[in-house]
């Protein structure tokens, strides 16, 4: 059977180029090999939907570090703007919180997946479950594609997955995998002590040892675990760290952003004179989450059963400072099958960035995140993903 254009992947890019193109009249064949569509969009920002980011052009770019000049065409057809009406229009109203983050105001992820879906089917686009096996490609040209014991035909087909074999068979160069928001794994043992901890509210810092210079700095909320630390500003941090160079980046939390180290001195005062006799392991419960004052004593140096009117000032003013700056050295990334994101993908080199279809096999186009392109969080990897599905939906 032949349609005028077949699309592999039911993720954001795939859906949005589904969409686009059945909206202009084409006929769309969708297969997605899971049970269900938009599974990945499901979980992003904590199953809240960071669907895009409120801003420019401009700021979109300056937030990917992989090959941000190849979307400069794409972010201009469709922008955070376009995304943001796109979802208006089909009745899931949006909010823009800290940093320009856009989310549902209903809180659930599932409105945005439910809302493609549903855009998707009133299009008229077809969707099948089924996994596809292969291309099939004569004399540089896409001709359709193959499932177990089928042939669909199509002079349009869109590789919306992670499909990087079926690109590399069509001869694309495919540059090596990576994660790009990741959980780290730390040198020191500390934070397994703490597993399970959740911070709220911290700011995390990363320095990298051999400029001495601060790469990343952020609020908001962190997690302790069995090989180190997770959660969403850990994820974030990740993506600003570009080499594996095991020990070279060292991290910061400042447990107490909000203060000072003057009021934070000041705090701690007023806490010490409540306990004065007390031992300085058990003056601490105002200040630091339970789970965390053993390892925080162990990192001060402070004798735990010392006497609270035993500490001197400048052992006060260590403790102040190891709130501010509680350090931890990375050791390495998580493996990359518990990245959220990877870098890497289709050389862009090999992509038109105008029309998203290949240089070397007409017919064929790329979309999201097969593509050598990954951003920062904050909702602009869905933004890379709504952006490169529209203009390939176009261009089919």
């Amino acid at each position: 059977m032949k349609y005028d254009a077949i699309i592999i992947g039911g993720g954001a890019a795939g859906l949005m180029a589904a969409i686009t193109a059945s909206g202009l009249g084409k006929k769309v064949l969708l297969f997605e090999k899971n049970d269900r569509l938009g599974k990945k969009l499901l979980i992003t920002g904590k199953g809240r939907c960071n669907v895009t980011n409120n801003c420019s052009v401009d700021e979109l770019i300056k937030n990917i570090p992989s090959n941000p000049r190849f979307l400069y065409s794409a972010f201009s057809q469709f922008s955070s703007e376009d995304t943001m009406n796109f979802f208006e229009n089909t009745g899931v109203p949006l909010k823009t919180e800290r940093g320009n983050r856009v989310f549902p105001q209903s809180d659930k992820s599932s409105d945005i997946v439910n809302s493609l879906i549903k855009t998707a089917k009133d299009y008229g686009v077809e969707i099948l479950n089924k996994k596809v096996s292969s291309l099939i490609i004569k004399d540089n040209t896409i001709l359709g594609i193959e499932t177990s014991g089928e042939k669909y035909y199509s002079d349009s087909v869109l590789i919306a997955t992670g499909g990087y074999i079926f690109a590399e068979k069509a001869g694309h160069k495919i540059i090596p995998l990576k994660p790009s928001l990741v959980p780290i794994v730390t040198k020191e043992k500390y934070p397994t002590e703490m597993m399970g901890l959740s911070l709220k509210n911290v700011n995390l810092s990363v320095v990298d040892k051999t400029t001495g210079k601060k790469i990343y700095s952020e609020m908001g909320e962190m997690l302790f675990t069995h090989f180190g630390v997770s959660g969403p500003i850990v994820l974030s941090a990740s993506s600003r760290i570009r080499t594996e160079e095991a020990e070279r980046y060292i991290f910061y939390i400042d447990m107490k952003p909000a203060l000072s180290e003057e009021k934070l001195d000041l705090r701690l005062q007023k806490d010490f004179s409540e306990n004065i006799n007390k031992d300085y392991i058990n003056s601490l419960n105002k200040l630091l989450p339970a789970k965390m004052i053993p390892v925080f004593v162990k990192l001060s140096g402070i004798p735990m059963d010392t006497k609270v009117n035993q500490i001197t000032r400048e052992q006060r003013r260590d403790i102040v400072k190891l709130m501010k700056n509680m350090p931890f050295t990375m050791k390495s990334f998580r493996p990359i099958d518990e990245a959220i994101i990877t870098s890497g993908g289709v050389d862009t080199n090999e992509i038109n960035p105008k029309t998203m279809e290949s240089k070397l096999v007409k017919g064929l186009y790329f979309a999201g995140e097969v593509i050598d392109v990954d951003a920062y969080t904050g909702g602009f990897n869905l933004q890379i993903a709504f952006s490169t599905g529209y203009v390939a939906g176009i261009n089919m």
